[in-house]
């Protein structure tokens, strides 16, 4: 499901703990390190989108987190050439995506990474809010640096 500007509608998840620390997901068989994401289904919502993400890739169900904040519009970032598949090069630009900032609510033991049958981290931590975004592939690196921007002002509303 690509826009008729070239950019597939995304989710990406800041999940905090009560500290303030936020979920930081290292990429399976890679050294990069990335907060959750996915694409958003046809006829689905960004929340719904969004809370099945949460569940393939971190194993953790709407149960076990409140949402604190949303971005307000999409953030987008551009793919490079290289990373397209051949079938959508010319058409697909990028991602749009709606961030979502969330409370764990459940405990860290809740997390399960290996909840799908295509696990996309295969480690994580805890890390401060304004994470060390040179870890972060470069493409997307403005982006992150925009929702963590908007979103900060919901940490300390949250309680």
């Amino acid at each position: 499901m690509i826009d008729r500007d070239g950019y597939r509608p995304n989710v990406g998840i800041i999940l905090c703990n009560a500290k303030n620390e936020v979920f930081w997901g290292k990429r399976i068989k890679e050294h990069s390190w990335q907060f959750p994401q996915g694409g958003i289904k046809a006829g689905e919502s960004p929340e719904q989108a969004m809370f099945r993400e949460l569940e393939e890739e971190v194993g953790l169900q709407s149960q076990h987190v409140k949402i604190i904040g949303r971005t307000r519009d999409w953030l987008r970032y551009d793919v490079p050439q290289n990373w397209v598949r051949r079938e959508w090069r010319g058409s697909y630009k990028g991602q749009k995506q709606i961030w979502f900032l969330l409370r764990l609510t459940g405990r860290d033991c809740d997390v399960s990474l290996r909840a799908s049958s295509h696990p996309e981290f295969d480690a994580w931590r805890w890390h401060h809010y304004w994470v060390p975004l040179e870890s972060v592939i470069e493409f997307k690196r403005d982006v992150y640096r925009l929702a963590l921007n908007e979103l900060v002002g919901y940490l300390n509303k949250s309680e």
